[in-house]
């Protein structure tokens, strides 16, 4: 893998699979730096350290690696063909599920080519685990498994502030979407970092910590198939695993349109045509505060999947393909700029 022209960041398209940094002297040197760095995250005290960035990044696929602490955390950058580096540009956090990486999301959800189509930066970020099966500390964890979690709100609060190092970045369109325990993230976020997210798109993932108070309005459309076994469109003691505890997607809209100060009766339109095999329907609460909205897309028979890429395993179940996801949230991003 060759190293970018920028201090500190990798060029993924050069050789090297994405989403690893191979040391450019050798495995005992690598060892060596991460000690050093450990080092200066430990007894310096600071929250979030990375190398200092001087050149603007260029077009392209990108890793970046931060400290948080002793742990070293990664995440993707994805600049869109044609970017002007002196324009301030919208940027999507696009976060992995549970047993995913970064990598595999960025093949997953397909948001690249819709950056390059519109023009903003996506931004995969890694989470903690085993190897490349990681997971998001997006609450609802019981028992033991509860204890010791990751401060992932931290590690994307310092990761927005690291991105600013590298590309121009507007701060009023910072939006996060997920898959899955990535959808979970994006509620929590939205409920704990306010300050930093505009709208949130989460798919096939509610709301899973105990109480969400964010300090200002943030919009939301929600992706769910009515038939996803895995997050259950409307959860029971009966198909919720007893050490992970999560809302339904009834709750999670509800939970929004309150925080948000939304007019309680929808606008429901039909976004499939007569003889799709999926129907999808969309839910529409405006009137929020500082023009914010709440929206649910409803797949009618879909599973655990993202609507408009092809499901990846049989057991997930159908993806709407008459919709597109990427296309839908973007659409929705922009029409809401954080105040």
């Amino acid at each position: 893998m060759k190293k970018d022209s920028a201090n500190g960041v990798w060029d993924r398209s050069l050789g090297d699979s994405p989403g690893h940094v191979r040391p450019h002297s050798g495995l005992a040197f690598g060892k060596f730096f991460t000690f050093i760095l450990c080092l200066i995250g430990l007894f310096l005290g600071a929250p979030g350290s990375a190398i200092a960035q001087t050149v603007p990044l260029g077009p392209g696929n990108h890793t970046r690696t931060l400290m948080m602490g002793y742990l070293q955390r990664s995440y993707l950058i994805h600049i869109p063909k044609g970017h002007n580096l002196k324009l301030p540009t919208p940027v999507i956090l696009a976060l992995h599920g549970a047993a995913m990486n970064a990598q595999l999301m960025e093949e997953f959800c397909g948001l690249d080519e819709t950056a390059d189509k519109e023009g903003f930066i996506v931004v995969y970020p890694n989470g903690t685990g085993a190897g490349d099966l990681l997971i998001w500390n997006a609450g609802g964890l019981q028992g033991l498994l509860a204890e010791g979690d990751t401060d992932d709100v931290a590690f994307i609060d310092q990761l927005l502030n690291d991105l600013g190092t590298l590309v121009k970045v507007d701060a009023k369109r910072v939006y996060a979407s997920g898959m899955s325990n990535g959808g979970m993230m994006c509620y929590r976020l939205a409920a704990e970092l306010s300050k930093r997210f505009a709208a949130i798109a989460p798919v096939a993932g509610t709301i899973a910590i105990d109480e969400s108070k964010p300090k200002q309005p943030v919009s939301v459309i929600h992706f769910h198939g009515t038939e996803d076994n895995l997050v259950p469109f409307a959860t029971s003691a009966n198909n919720v695993q007893s050490f992970l505890r999560f809302k339904g997607v009834a709750d999670s809209i509800q939970t929004w349109v309150k925080l948000d100060g939304c007019r309680q009766q929808p606008k429901t339109d039909i976004l499939s045509k007569a003889g799709d095999e999926l129907k999808v329907t969309r839910q529409s609460y405006a009137g929020g505060k500082n023009g914010s909205e709440v929206v649910l897309i409803t797949i009618q028979g879909g599973g655990h999947t993202w609507p408009g890429m092809e499901s990846m395993v049989g057991f997930l179940g159908k993806s709407a393909l008459n919709i597109s996801a990427n296309d839908l949230m973007w659409q929705f991003f922009k029409k809401h700029k954080r105040k």
